[in-house]
């Protein structure tokens, strides 16, 4: 199992970032980091041996109302993950958002949009993992993302995090229990219901042992998605988590 970091868009963090990780998670779209405009002499210097993964547009919708639109939106994906491919990502973070998540007949649309996008990503080597954002207003559902995850047979990045946002303790469990098998990549950071999130692991609500029961012998990567540059904060979470699935960091 790989244990990693989120870095945003921004290049200096990632150099800046304790090296003890295997990868970095670093996000690309076409407006903040263009990947047109990522040097691979910087990245392979600021990767200083570590993997990269990449996350693509956090605000980009999977899904539109129109037809021409939706193909748009593949071809722009498809264009980033070309190039992510290009410079040696494994994985690709894919937000699962939805222009109607309440229309069920809508469902359908976005099963079929994350099959083009992960079809896309095998064409360029990448890994394409859908990841849960049910508690924004555009996410799909827990229960529609394990759903249409298993149709389309697109592995998942599980956000803890999201999910504890979403349902509460209850919905991580629920969802590992049923889908846990799809889960290729996670995001670990914590939480509480008063409205803190990304902070460091054991900092807030979530269960943990929930993962740790339901995940065992996982063999994945990990991505700690923790908002601070506290390196000390930063290697103790991840200390936290290694600890909890078996594993050494």
């Amino acid at each position: 199992m790989d244990i990693g970091l989120t870095v945003g868009v921004d290049m200096d963090r990632l150099a800046g970032s304790p090296t003890r990780f295997d990868f970095v998670e670093l996000g690309v779209d076409a407006g903040t980091r263009p990947p047109s405009e990522i040097d691979p002499g910087r990245l392979s210097d600021g990767l200083a041996g570590r993997d990269l993964h990449v996350h693509l547009p956090y605000s980009q919708l999977l899904t539109s109302y129109a037809d021409e639109i939706n193909d748009a939106i593949v071809a722009y994906q498809r264009r980033l993950l070309r190039a992510a491919g290009e410079l040696g990502a494994g994985k690709a973070v894919l937000h699962a958002t939805s222009a109607d998540r309440d229309d069920v007949a809508f469902r359908d649309v976005a099963a079929e949009q994350l099959r083009r996008v992960a079809d896309a990503g095998r064409e360029a080597g990448v890994e394409v993992v859908v990841e849960n954002v049910g508690h924004q207003h555009h996410g799909l559902q827990l229960s529609v993302l394990g759903d249409i995850a298993r149709e389309t047979e697109t592995p998942i990045c599980f956000d803890v995090g999201h999910a504890y946002m979403e349902g509460g303790n209850k919905a991580i469990r629920r969802f590992l229990r049923s889908h846990g098998d799809r889960v290729s990549h996670l995001h670990c950071h914590d939480v509480r219901r008063r409205g803190d999130t990304h902070i460091p692991v054991g900092a807030g609500e979530v269960d943990y042992d929930i993962v740790s029961e339901e995940l065992a012998g996982f063999d994945g990567t990990v991505a700690l998605e923790v908002f601070t540059d506290d390196d000390a904060l930063l290697l103790d979470s991840a200390e936290r988590v290694a600890d909890h699935l078996d594993a050494t960091f």
